[in-house]
């Protein structure tokens, strides 16, 4: 990828830029938690999107996409947003910096990436990143790390209409090798927690299914678990978000919410001290504790949340008969990716059951990505 870009760059602008990369993520647990007011707990990994970069000194930027085989120009004020969606990603960016007080002049750039798309790896999470952390470097605007995320998250929300959570870019700025990060999406408070499962490796199985529904359904969900933190509320004023509310003080309001409403509430509740758990599981090494706590996210996801899908429900359990240590769907739901912490002795079975009995099953082959927990946004030497 990196001869690649470096090839192209200089054939289209004659001279060599700077490289940068970040990173796709992953989310271990903490599911569903984010718009909750509770935690998340992801890491950046071994895809990503790197770029070359280099000041024109002009006021326009140019950008070529090798993935997409397109070339992108455009000026840097409100009016010059271009047409090619993946270019309005890099325009959000070099708007949401100026907004902030930033400076942006025009740049040559050219960017490909490995993250797998439509797998829930925020391909466009490291798109953003890679370039808020690129630009600021390159004009020396000193923001600060969480603000980079925010430009990404921003760049979303203004320009891609995408009204996303922080827990994506932070994870693309914020990725430390041989780390995930348990991040308050209620404070933004963030700790390292060490992530070295020797014996075991961390895999996705991509059902390379999404099944229609998931905007609806998710906003749904969302109203659920707003009514049943404004029931709390009544008893409990302190409860800002369902993520402060204890299972007790939901139980005294389970006649004046629905079934749904109350499974929703029941399942935030608890991911959102699975989190805390898989927290003293790694400080303590105990990946096989982690990997049960994997296992009830599932089931919570599966029967409370009602998220999963056929798909991904006969995975977590072909994982549990294959003795895999950990397994759950990771992301929104209704399709996409079980992550599956497996120990190596029992990878090579796993991975064969999986493509036999899934493509009987479902008649299309899944796709298995092995992740490594890597370093996010960063200039390259």
């Amino acid at each position: 990828m990196k001869t690649k870009i470096q090839e192209k760059f200089r054939s289209l602008f004659g001279e060599d830029g700077q490289l940068y990369m970040s990173s796709g993520r992953i989310n271990l647990i903490g599911e569903h938690t984010d718009y909750n007011g509770g935690y998340v707990f992801p890491g950046a990994i071994n895809f990503g999107i790197m770029a070359e970069i280099k000041p024109n000194g002009t006021n326009k930027v140019k950008v070529f996409s090798i993935d997409f085989n397109e070339m992108a120009e455009f000026g840097l004020n409100e009016e010059d947003k271009p047409k090619q969606a993946w270019a309005c990603y890099v325009f959000g960016v070099c708007r949401e910096t100026i907004k902030r007080g930033g400076k942006v002049e025009g740049f040559n750039a050219v960017f490909a990436g490995d993250v797998p798309l439509g797998a829930g790896l925020s391909s466009s999470a490291a798109l953003e990143s890679v370039f808020a952390f690129a630009i600021n470097d390159l004009f020396g605007n000193n923001i600060e790390k969480f603000e980079l995320a925010r430009i990404g998250q921003s760049t979303e929300h203004n320009y891609c209409g995408v009204k996303c959570g922080i827990m994506d870019q932070f994870a693309s700025i914020f990725g430390k090798k041989g780390a995930l990060m348990r991040l308050n999406c209620k404070t933004s408070e963030y700790k390292y927690f060490p992530f070295h499962p020797d014996g075991y490796k961390l895999v996705l199985i991509d059902s390379c299914v999404k099944h229609e529904l998931a905007s609806s359904a998710y906003n749904k969900r969302r109203e659920s678990c707003e009514r049943a933190a404004a029931a709390i509320r009544e008893n409990h004023p302190d409860v800002e978000f369902l993520s402060d509310a204890k299972r007790l003080w939901l139980e005294e309001v389970r006649d004046k919410i629905s079934q749904e409403d109350f499974l929703r509430a029941e399942y935030v509740i608890g991911e959102v001290q699975r989190v805390l758990d898989v927290c003293d599981a790694l400080e303590r090494d105990d990946y096989e504790t982690v990997g049960e706590l994997m296992y009830q996210t599932h089931f919570g996801l599966s029967r409370l949340y009602e998220v999963s899908c056929e798909e991904l429900d006969f995975l977590n359990k072909l994982a549990r008969k294959c003795d895999v240590t950990g397994s759950r769907v990771m992301g929104g739901g209704f399709g996409g990716c079980t992550i599956n912490l497996v120990k190596d002795e029992l990878y090579d079975d796993f991975i064969k059951a999986v493509k036999e009995k899934f493509t009987a099953k479902f008649g299309h082959a899944p796709k298995i990505y092995d992740v490594v927990i890597s370093d996010g946004a960063r200039k390259l030497q």
